[in-house]
């Protein structure tokens, strides 16, 4: 497991509402930022106010180990009501470097509904790469533990992703 090989994590969960519920759910970017651990606030860019491909977002992050930072993302993908998609850039240069591609990104992310058993099976993955993030941080400084990093890395966020999911589905499953 290293990091040019773009390591990713994802998970699942039924959730017993319909597709359009949990699609309108999901593409809320601002959402996963009352759940994951580290995501602390969102806002969209550009007067967007919406997904749109190509439309731009802010994140700010805070871990115990890398302290705060920015990422921009932008979407990649949007595909009502089955998949939404987003890169997330370092737009400081915060971790140096990267691709040659100011638009590659440091991680990718989605959403995958599909519908099924009266409901919607909903997936959230991430892939790490191809440009430099933190984790290259941390590899820089010990490359000897690059799989151990790596692995690290990947089990916060599907602890990320498991409570957004575990949101989700609090969230969509209650009577409106």
């Amino acid at each position: 497991m290293r990091y040019p090989d773009g390591p990713a994590t994802e998970h699942e969960v039924h959730i017993q509402a319909e597709p359009a519920r949990v699609w309108e759910l999901v593409t809320d970017i601002e959402l996963p930022a009352r759940f994951s651990p580290e995501l602390r606030r969102v806002r969209w860019l550009d007067a967007a106010d919406r997904p749109a491909v190509g439309a731009r977002f802010e994140g700010r992050n805070h871990n115990s180990i890398m302290g705060e930072w920015r990422t921009v993302s932008y979407v990649t993908e949007l595909d009502a009501p089955r998949a939404f998609a987003w890169a997330v850039v370092d737009p400081d240069g915060r971790f140096g470097g990267g691709a040659a591609d100011p638009r590659a990104p440091m991680a990718t992310w989605r959403f995958d509904l599909r519908p099924g058993s009266g409901g919607t099976l909903l997936r959230q993955s991430v892939r790490l790469g191809p440009a430099r993030s933190g984790v290259s941080l941390a590899i820089d400084r010990m490359p000897e533990k690059e799989e151990a990093i790596v692995r690290h890395r990947l089990t916060d966020l599907l602890a990320g992703i498991q409570a957004t999911l575990q949101g989700v589905k609090t969230l969509a499953e209650r009577p409106r």
